[in-house]
């Protein structure tokens, strides 16, 4: 059996022992008490005992209930008369009030019919909770009302009576209220009483338990929810969270950017807490042109552009005030950082600049001095310099931040570079940074550091001889790197007058360097003379330079064929020659000798029959000049012939001289005897030959050492180039100098110029002066 069954089992017991014991005795009535809580089938007492009856004839009798309170509850058995619970008993139901509750029955039983009173009295338990009629009261107070103000609560009701009734009232701890209990007959009233003043801004609402308690044991309980509201009175003025605010705001914030917002707070409610946010009336004009502030949200936007560099601080009083009677005003400042951002370029001011700047300029003269600045702070306006082209220049930084000197690195030099582009740069810190450029334009000033330059030293000319007099021959020209006065060359021949009489003979035009000679020049008297032409420029000091120049003289075919055998007389060359008749075939009768004052191929000569009498007998040889015999004589053959020799230069315009030449045949012994009487002759006349020979040898042989020792002294004073640079003139177009020729051995030789004929030979060691010409007689042949 659970614990229920036994507490049941417990009260049945009980129950039973309660109604025995309650029984009253009378004649016509019985009183019975019994708790509410009595189970179904109870039996509460037996009538006919309790009453008194015959129970002897009981079997015979018959017991109902047949009166009584509507509903009864019980019933009797009609045999035995017990008297037993017939439902679960509701005291506060069956007796609808606060009193006993006492129910009457009518009892009537049979054989004999008897009508009896039984009274049955329910007593009370506790088994009803107090409740109220509502879950919840609301109130509304307002935060000015005074303390001790009372509010009548709900009553809580509870259908049990006596002690099991309402028998106080709690309240929740707080600290503002407190509950006050009013005895009203048997009822008792609650009031919720004001013991501290309410302030809505510290709590705007209030929630408070009340429980209505009953006298059981235990004690039952019901509660009651009290909300309070409290009413608000404009008793707060609006309140920033801080007096003075700090923010920052970057200088290019576009305009109409929403910057801060205010946010006041007014503890009251209602239009006593609507704040409106205003300027205040006495801000600098400047801060209305940049500001603007939204009155009910309280943001503040940017209204104009801001400018870093202009002001980097606002200061703006802001007032907020709510809608109450009257309104209640809060102030607070609003100080305005402008941040810096890098949006001003550098600037390069040239606070002086010296312009030209002279080349002979040492390393680290100032040309000019800059100062830089940058409108930006911090490290936006820390401003880096440089110099970015490619120039012998440099930047210098001064004592003072921001000001550099424009320095000469390097040693400068006009006539490499006349002019200078110095691009500076000048780049910020800032993020992106930002450069600026500055180009100084300088000129570079000339001194007088370079004299006059030839273009080649020594120079070469060649001129033809018989040469025009008074007239221009070549011209020099020098050049001078400088400029203006310092590049205005002047010439004028170098060298002692004096000393040098060919000097004398020429004239240099000093403006142009035009060469005039002022005589005609004849090759076969001077062939080579050197002199100097000097050109100075027109600065201060003046620089001069000068130039070698060589000039060789040209042959040119102004000389005819001399003939030296046979000898001339009368203006006519002609020789007698006596031969054997029995002479061979290839016999030698003469040679015929000529010369030529010209060199080269106006000295080269060439002979040829003019006339002969019989072209069977004699042949010539046209290089050699030599007679010979083509076949034996014969009886038939004249003893007399006559050989007219046409002796011709090679010149373009050849010039010729004509020898005659008599061969005479005789017989063998007067040949024999004649030859005595003509060797004797002919020892003169090759003596006389001889003689003439050797004064032209001798001179040819002057003016050759005369050559050497020039050229040797040229290369002394000067360079040894010159010899080099003779020898290399292996094109030039010139003439033979002479036409001397000698033998010796196998080979003929003939000075010669710089020209050579076709076939010639340099023999080494001549310097192009000798030509060696090949042998075209026969090795056997004699000569000259």
């Amino acid at each position: 059996m659970g614990a229920r069954g036994q507490r049941v089992k417990w009260w049945g017991d009980l129950c039973f022992i309660f109604i025995l014991c309650s029984v009253h005795r009378a004649s016509s009535q019985v009183k019975y008490s019994i708790p509410e809580e009595v189970k179904v089938g109870t039996v509460v007492g037996n009538v006919a005992k309790d009453l008194g009856l015959d129970v002897t004839s009981l079997n015979d009798r018959k017991f109902r209930i047949v009166s009584g309170t509507k509903d009864v509850p019980f019933e009797v058995n009609q045999d035995s008369g017990n008297l037993y619970v017939l439902q679960k008993i509701d005291r506060e139901a069956l007796c609808q009030g606060n009193g006993a509750c006492i129910m009457e029955l009518k009892i009537i039983a049979e054989n004999p019919l008897e009508i009896h009173y039984v009274v049955v009295e329910i007593s009370d338990v506790n088994d009803h909770t107090p409740t109220f009629p509502e879950k919840e009261q609301r109130f509304e107070i307002g935060e000015q009302t005074l303390p001790g103000r009372r509010f009548q609560l709900h009553s809580a009701r509870d259908p049990d009576t006596g002690i099991n009734s309402i028998r106080t009232y709690t309240l929740t701890a707080n600290e503002h209220f407190d509950i006050d209990i009013r005895q009203s007959d048997e009822d008792k009233i609650p009031f919720l009483v004001l013991k501290k003043s309410l302030d809505r801004e510290k709590r705007s609402r209030h929630i408070l338990i009340v429980t209505a308690i009953d006298g059981g044991k235990p004690a039952k309980s019901g509660t009651l929810n009290v909300s309070i509201t409290v009413l608000d009175s404009n008793d707060n003025r609006p309140i920033f969270s801080q007096e003075i605010y700090q923010i920052e705001v970057q200088e290019n914030v576009p305009v109409g950017t929403s910057i801060f917002k205010l946010n006041a707070s007014d503890p009251d409610e209602g239009s006593n807490g609507e704040i409106e946010y205003n300027l205040g009336k006495t801000q600098k004009k400047k801060v209305y042109e940049l500001f603007e502030l939204d009155k009910v949200s309280g943001e503040i936007r940017v209204k104009g552009r801001l400018d870093y560099e202009e002001n980097d601080v606002h200061k703006l009083d802001i007032e907020a005030s709510d809608k109450g009677q009257p309104p209640l005003t809060g102030e607070c400042r609003i100080i305005i950082k402008i941040k810096d951002v890098n949006d001003n370029q550098p600037e390069i001011e040239v606070t002086s600049l010296s312009n030209p700047v002279s080349e002979n300029s040492k390393p680290g003269t100032m040309i000019s001095l800059i100062s830089l600045k940058d409108k930006d702070a911090g490290v936006n306006g820390k401003i880096i310099s440089s110099i970015i082209s490619n120039v012998p220049f440099e930047l210098k930084p001064s004592y003072k931040e921001n000001i550099y000197s424009v320095v000469t690195k390097g040693f400068l030099d006009r006539e490499r570079v006349s002019y200078y582009d110095i691009t500076i740069q000048a780049t910020d810190c800032g993020e992106p940074p930002l450069s600026t450029y500055k180009t100084l334009s300088i000129q570079i000033a000339d001194i007088n550091d370079n004299s006059p330059q030839f273009p080649e030293n020594p120079l070469h000319i060649y001129l033809p001889e018989n040469n025009a007099a008074g007239k221009s021959i070549f011209s020099v020209s020098a050049t001078d790197k400088d400029m203006d006065a310092n590049a205005a060359i002047t010439y004028h021949l170098g060298g002692q007058v004096g000393r040098n009489y060919i000097i004398s003979l020429l004239n240099v035009n000093s403006a142009d360097g035009h060469i005039t000679a002022m005589k005609s020049f004849d090759f076969e008297t001077l062939k080579t003379f050197q002199f100097q032409v000097v050109a100075t420029d027109s600065g201060t000091p003046s620089l001069s330079n000068n130039v070698t120049v060589n000039v060789f003289i040209l042959d040119q075919n102004d000389n005819a064929p001399v003939i030296l055998y046979p000898l001339s007389s009368n203006g006519s060359a002609e020789g007698v020659e006596e031969i054997p008749r029995n002479v061979n075939a290839g016999h030698l009768v003469t040679k015929v000798r000529a010369y030529d004052a010209d060199i080269g191929y106006n000295g080269w000569l060439l002979f040829s029959l003019q006339e002969v009498t019989d072209h069977s007998l004699f042949g010539l040889d046209r290089y050699t000049g030599q007679i010979r015999t083509l076949r034996s004589f014969t009886e038939t053959d004249e003893a007399e012939h006559k050989l007219v020799i046409l002796v011709k230069d090679n010149g373009n315009v050849s010039l010729s001289a004509t020898a005659t030449v008599i061969v005479k045949l005789v017989e063998p012994k007067e040949a024999f005897a004649a030859s005595d009487v003509k060797n004797v002759a002919k020892i003169d006349d090759d003596d006389n030959l001889t003689f003439y020979l050797m004064i032209t040898l001798g001179a040819v042989s002057v003016l050759f050492l005369i050559s050497i020792i020039v050229l040797i002294a040229m290369q002394c004073s000067k360079s040894t180039d010159y010899t080099s640079k003779y020898l290399q003139e292996t094109n030039y177009d010139g003439t033979l100098c002479h036409s001397i020729q000698y033998r010796s051995g196998d080979k003929r030789y003939m000075l010669v110029g710089p020209r050579m004929s076709i076939g010639s030979t340099i023999v080494p060691g001549s310097h192009a002066n000798t030509l060696v010409l090949p042998d075209r007689r026969n090795t056997s042949e004699e000569s000259l």
